[in-house]
């Protein structure tokens, strides 16, 4: 619905924010689909259907972390854009566009496809039947050799605490620029005197704040268990546990599943705070009941 509605141009956001946002909505159901509906349902309810082939688990592996990274880094892309429409007035003019908003998704997604190309060879079949390859499974290689644990490694930390750090830092500037904004307005206008006087920028400026911080605060929290999770098993343990009923286990499971939910969360967060945002889906949800009744009758 979102990567429908938005385009429409309907919902009071400049057409470079669209981009971004119908971009991250496709991201994210891509996610959502390699990781939750193939990785997890097709696979585990139907572990000898076609998907199971290795060219095919491999080439389906190799999709979830290009969707996993798209998704990740398109947060990341637009967190910087809206940084820079707030506290770059110079440069907002020039890299605050739709065109560069084009530029830039497409070279994230690029970007992201090349830089885990090397997932294609590091698969190998599980088990041969009747010269059909089926499963697959990391090579050996892969947990011994030095390129490849390093491999791993940037990966990792690519869609993880390099994300972390940047929308801390960016979204802590943002904020700090829109306090001390706020500081200089109330004084210009005479509100530091106790006066209450209503002041619809201050309103959205402070809009801005907390949009800010529920994404900041969001993205953290369901992140944080599976980079540490992943840190811990490399670091203190080297191998996970596949015990379902070990600590390690259970700690990775419950990270993954929030993983995977903060795919649900840039929509929501910027979408349906956006009173005309939701106005269109209310619309979109009565055309379709409209539609569905007159079948029915």
């Amino acid at each position: 619905m979102t990567a429908v509605i938005l385009p429409k141009g309907k919902c009071g956001l400049s057409r470079g924010i669209t981009r971004y946002m119908v971009a991250m909505a496709i991201s994210d159901i891509l996610v959502l689909i390699f990781h939750v509906l193939l990785s997890k349902i097709v696979a585990y309810y139907f572990p000898s259907s076609f998907l199971s082939q290795t060219a095919i688990c491999t080439s389906y592996a190799y999709l979830r972390i290009v969707s996993l990274g798209c998704s990740v880094w398109l947060t990341v892309t637009f967190t910087f854009d809206r940084f820079i429409n707030i506290c770059c007035q110079k440069l907002r003019l020039r890299f605050c566009t739709e065109k560069t908003a084009v530029v830039v998704i497409m070279s994230t997604c690029v970007l992201s496809c090349l830089k885990y190309s090397p997932f294609h060879f590091m698969y190998e079949p599980s088990i041969v039947i009747d010269n059909v390859e089926w499963g697959c499974q990391a090579k050996t290689i892969f947990f011994i050799s030095a390129g490849w644990v390093a491999f791993s490694w940037i990966c990792t930390l690519s869609v993880s605490l390099l994300p972390f750090f940047l929308i801390l830092l960016l979204n802590g500037l943002t904020v700090r620029h829109v306090l001390a904004a706020s500081r200089v307005r109330k004084t210009l206008k005479g509100l530091g005197s106790g006066q209450n006087r209503s002041d619809s920028e201050m309103e959205n400026r402070q809009k801005s704040i907390v949009l800010l911080f529920s994404f900041s605060i969001t993205y953290i929290l369901l992140w944080l268990t599976e980079t540490v999770t992943f840190i811990c098993t490399r670091i203190a343990i080297s191998a996970l546990d596949q015990n379902p009923t070990s600590p390690a286990y259970i700690a990775n499971e419950v990270g993954l599943f929030l993983m995977h939910l903060s795919s649900c969360m840039n929509t929501c967060i910027y979408g349906l705070t956006q009173s005309k945002f939701r106005n269109e889906v209310k619309n979109a949800i009565n055309y379709l009941i409209t539609r569905v009744t007159k079948l029915i009758k």
